[in-house]
Formats: C-alpha cells, sequence, structure tokens
C-alpha cells in the first residue's frame, strides 16, 4: 500500500488544502471535520462549533472556557471551525464555495476583564470588625 492510499479521500483533501507546515493546526481540524460522527452536514457544523468553541467550565468566568481545550483566542476558534467545515464539505461532497460561505452560530468570545483585587494589608481588621479598640 502506498502512504497517500492509508488516508481517505477526505483526509488527502485536508492535506492538500492545508500543506503548509504554518497551517498544520487547521489541517487537524479539517481531519476531524472529515472523522466526524454527524450523520448529515448539518450535524456535522454541529460538531464542529462544539469543538471550536468552547463554553466557560465556570459558571460565569468565561476565561475558564480556555480550561475545556478550546483552541484559545477568538480567532484561533473562528479558523478551528473553518477548518473543520473544509473537512465536513469533503466528507458530504458540500461545494467548497458553500462550505467557506458557513458562519459558525456562536458569537465570538467576548473579552473580559478580571477585576483588580483589593490589596490586604496584614494589620487590617477582618471586614466587619471596628478599627478601633474598646
Amino acid at each position: 500500500m502506498i502512504p497517500h492510499q492509508w488516508a481517505s479521500p477526505c483526509g488527502n483533501q485536508c492535506t492538500n488544502k492545508y500543506a503548509a507546515l504554518t497551517k498544520i493546526p487547521w489541517r487537524v481540524f479539517c481531519k476531524k471535520g472529515c472523522d466526524s460522527d454527524g450523520e448529515t452536514w448539518e450535524e456535522c457544523l454541529e460538531e464542529c462549533d462544539q469543538m471550536c468553541y468552547k463554553d466557560p467550565v465556570l459558571k460565569d468566568q468565561q476565561w475558564s472556557a480556555y480550561i475545556d481545550r478550546s483552541p484559545g483566542a477568538a480567532g484561533y476558534s473562528e479558523e478551528c471551525f473553518h477548518a473543520c467545515v473544509s473537512g465536513c464539505g469533503y466528507k458530504f461532497e458540500v461545494k467548497a464555495e458553500e462550505a467557506d460561505k458557513v458562519c459558525p452560530n456562536r458569537k465570538p468570545k467576548p473579552k473580559t476583564r478580571k477585576p483588580k483585587p483589593q490589596p490586604v494589608y496584614p494589620n487590617d481588621p477582618p471586614g466587619d470588625m471596628p478599627g478601633t479598640s474598646a
């Protein structure tokens, strides 16, 4: 068996599209689209959305979405999604022009600002105790 025959035709198309060394991560996400469990184009797109855009792990802590192995920055999530959609397109024989028009179902992750911690001084009394003695 020749090495190019080891991969599926879908995987080969991902390899060709993302051949540059700088495109290796996107090649992986494209192949994940090829290998998705979705049985329809729509289900495949939904899997791409879930894989590339993560929800926060800790409630009300948007930054915690990064814990769940998301690609990270919003731009990376978008690149991930488009690469995965390419794989879905190859899998379900959707024209590249149509696959390129697909937008993620999610809005980009909002930028969150961490609240500045209040300094704690060693001689400060606890919060509910008065600062003077009787």
